[in-house]
């Protein structure tokens, strides 16, 4: 069931629900902190009025974990609000202009995408609370104001990177995709070197805004070529313009041109060389966010793209991106496993293999190209498609609770001035038992370990891979080697990567159980019991969703189902 209506319609606000929690939390984050008892005299008069701003702040308005407290709260109420759509029953429901130009649509595929955004986000603002610099609400120097005040300006940070996300998750137009996409863009560039006090931080910042702002401005190019070539820049309106035009040059160099912009935002080589930096320098909850919910973003550009608008069935069979997106995939997965393989800091070894993942779902959305679109062969394209689309948004979604919860592990040790090398971990299960083995299952789930959910995420992607390359000898009846599409070599490249990819997170396990503790460090951990928190609750659900992972696939297939169906 769909239903149309204009902004501020009557259903508007339902349908856009979390999205609107969200500016309330952001207007929040503005308005409360700075409450206190100031007074305004009337003119002419000794008499003084109080309007609540200013002046000397209460106990509770003065707590400097106010913010994140307030963040955590907005991002945990959009979250569930959003989970709501799915168990009451999903209603899809696109938002539209007066002349009928549809500007978002709310539908399982954009609300899966927004819990992965609102689960990584409030995951990282709860972890937050007790990793950000903060003082005694009493310290009234310059420097505990200063310190308080950078509470209110990161989660305001955090709150505006969900809104642009949730922007390019429910976009149907070009251009308002890529305003939610440099929306979350400029936020991670400020968050990224928000600890400018270390040298890291503030060059891994420059680093990421560079490369990213020419990666947009390339992007942006394409996106005027596509334009002008046909005219609108709604998905449906290039699609049908792909389909009359063929293979025109224009479009295919629009097209790559595109790729670029989002080739930067899921970290695929070679437009990665930003990243390993980015994640080392900016705080782990940041770089966490990073690694998942950032990468989430890019493939829905990706997915909407590739499959709406540049379609195989646009262009009479395979698609006419295929062979480059599967080079790329192919180097991606392999560079970033071999890159980490030498990496001795443990967050630029998460950022390589975040790159290997990267190729993974490049893998995934190439073996969608490699389908045959012809009339005959319809349904079951449909089909091979709908399970690639499956493994990949549940391979997303499981992302967030491994490779968030092994960034949160380290934000730990970074409370102590460690977690930048691989020996800041010895002793790990001396120090605290229970730390150690969560982050060997976090280790154990990016191998793809079984029962892990990593093992389940990889084991489906393979199996959608191998589906779309078996599709068309099937079809015809017999099944042989030499009929195999070139896309199953991927599967078995990405089996293999993930073989190579145990030995460096084995790696992570030897140190924390058999190697000492560095000087200076043989006492417990820092307590941080918010960032424990968010660690317990990565780990349930990498064990839950392993585990019983049907009900996260049927979310998905249904996420899937609204893309594919409505192709």
């Amino acid at each position: 069931m769909q239903q149309t209506m204009q902004p501020f319609d009557e259903g508007f606000v339902t349908a856009l629900a979390p999205e609107l929690i969200l500016v309330v939390g952001l207007f929040t984050l503005m308005i409360a902190p700075n409450m206190g008892d100031g007074k305004f005299r009337l003119p002419m008069t000794q008499i003084r009025l109080p309007y609540l701003f200013g002046g000397r702040r209460g106990k509770l308005d003065s707590d400097p974990r106010l913010p994140g407290l307030f963040a955590s709260f907005f991002f945990v109420v959009a979250f569930f609000t959003a989970l709501l759509s799915f168990v009451n029953g999903m209603t899809t429901t696109a938002i539209v202009t007066e002349d009928g130009t549809t500007l978002l649509k709310v539908d399982e595929f954009s609300r899966i995408f927004e819990l992965i955004f609102y689960g990584a986000l409030a995951l990282a603002s709860i972890a937050s609370i007790n990793r950000m610099p903060a003082t005694s609400r009493n310290d009234r120097s310059n420097a505990g104001l200063y310190n308080n005040r950078r509470q209110v300006d990161f989660y305001i940070l955090l709150i505006t990177c969900g809104l642009g996300m949730s922007v390019v998750a429910l976009a149907q137009d070009l251009f308002l995709l890529f305003i939610g996409l440099e929306l979350a863009s400029f936020s991670t560039y400020v968050l990224v070197s928000f600890m400018k006090e270390s040298k890291e931080g503030t060059e891994a910042g420059m680093k990421y805004f560079i490369v990213g702002s020419v990666a947009s401005g390339v992007g942006l190019y394409g996106l005027s070529l596509l334009y002008t070539w046909s005219g609108s820049l709604q998905f449906e309106a290039l699609h049908n313009a792909f389909i009359e035009s063929g293979m025109e040059p224009l479009p295919l160099v629009a097209l790559s041109m595109l790729l670029v912009g989002f080739g930067f935002k899921v970290s695929a080589a070679p437009f990665h060389f930003a990243a390993p930096d980015a994640y080392a320098g900016a705080t782990s909850p940041v770089a966490g966010v990073l690694a998942t919910a950032s990468k989430a973003m890019g493939v829905v550009g990706l997915l909407r793209i590739l499959i709406i608008v540049a379609s195989p069935e646009a262009t009479d069979g395979a698609a006419v991106w295929l062979v480059a997106l599967g080079v790329l995939a192919a180097v991606t997965m392999t560079w970033g496993n071999l890159a980490a393989l030498g990496s001795t800091n443990p967050k630029r070894m998460l950022a390589y293999s975040s790159v290997a993942h990267a190729g993974y779902m490049l893998a995934a959305i190439t073996a969608i190209g490699a389908l045959n679109w012809e009339p005959a062969n319809i349904t079951e394209s449909k089909n091979a498609a709908l399970a690639v689309v499956t493994a990949l948004v549940f391979h997303l979604v499981v992302l967030v609770c491994f490779k968030l919860g092994a960034f949160l592990v380290l934000s730990l040790l970074e409370s102590e001035q460690g977690g930048h090398t691989l020996e800041s971990l010895g002793g790990l299960a001396k120090r605290d038992p229970m730390l150690a083995v969560t982050m060997f299952i976090f280790m154990m789930s990016l191998a793809g370990v079984p029962p892990l959910s990593g093992f389940v995420s990889k084991l489906l992607v393979v199996m959608g891979i191998v589906k779309a390359a078996l599709i068309e000898s099937s079809v015809n009846g017999s099944i042989s080697f030499g009929d195999l599409h070139w896309v199953w070599w991927l599967a078995l490249l990405m089996v293999i990567n993930s073989a190579i990819s145990v030995f460096y997170y084995l790696r992570v396990g030897l140190v924390m159980f058999f190697h000492e503790p560095e000087e200076g460090r043989q006492g417990p951990l820092p307590k941080g019991r918010s960032v424990r928190f968010a660690i317990v609750a990565c780990l349930v659900m990498t064990v839950f969703f392993g585990v019983g992972a049907n009900v996260l696939i049927s979310l998905c297939e249904s996420a899937a189902n609204a893309l594919i169906g409505a192709w």
